[in-house]
């Protein structure tokens, strides 16, 4: 960190890791079919991982099935392998170059494991936030220590810090309050 005092760069830090937390979440199926399912799939293709959209098209030509165009006809059995070891519980069907995806009916089990996941990004997010405030905090000691800031200034900045880092949790929760609601409803 250039500068202990920037409290700006901790905000876009963290505001970074909620990003990503929303990024994470969006890609969670809610029982409605969705593009941003399949975001986190990850492909073997050409000798290293690339994610999906980067090989194919994903369309949603009805409510309940994604499809999956594969650009080049070698890499069709690679993607289906992607699709299925995603933990995503998706099956396709292969018709072609397209992989054809039925969203099954969520049941309740399914459901509960969506919402775990959830609180796994959840706390990957917050773990990235906190690690954000130790940097800050860190950033803060060792200037005081080198006396470019007085102690009472430490300590002000230090709740400032707090603060954010607090504030950035919250956010994380509610998004996360939010998005087990919406996986839970039927």
């Amino acid at each position: 960190m250039s500068d202990p005092t920037d409290l700006n760069d901790l905000k876009r830090r963290m505001e970074g890791a909620i990003n990503a937390y929303i990024g994470d979440i969006t890609s969670l199926r809610t029982g409605r079919a969705s593009a941003n399912i399949l975001d986190p799939v990850q492909v073997d293709a050409y000798g290293s991982k690339v994610p999906l959209n980067q090989v194919a098209n994903i369309t949603v030509p009805e409510s309940r099935m994604l499809s999956v165009n594969i650009w080049d006809k070698s890499m069709v059995n690679a993607v289906d392998r992607a699709i299925r070891e995603s933990h995503l519980g998706l099956n396709p069907i292969m018709d072609g170059q397209t992989l054809r995806i039925p969203l099954p009916e969520l049941n309740e089990e399914r459901r509960r494991s969506l919402v775990k996941v959830a609180h796994e990004y959840a706390e990957k997010a917050r773990v990235a936030i906190r690690h954000v405030r130790r940097d800050g905090m860190d950033g803060l000691k060792k200037a005081e220590k080198d006396g470019d800031i007085s102690q009472d200034d430490s300590r002000s900045l230090s709740d400032d810090v707090q603060k954010l880092t607090d504030e950035s949790i919250s956010r994380i929760d509610d998004l996360l309050a939010d998005k087990e609601k919406e996986i839970m409803q039927v």
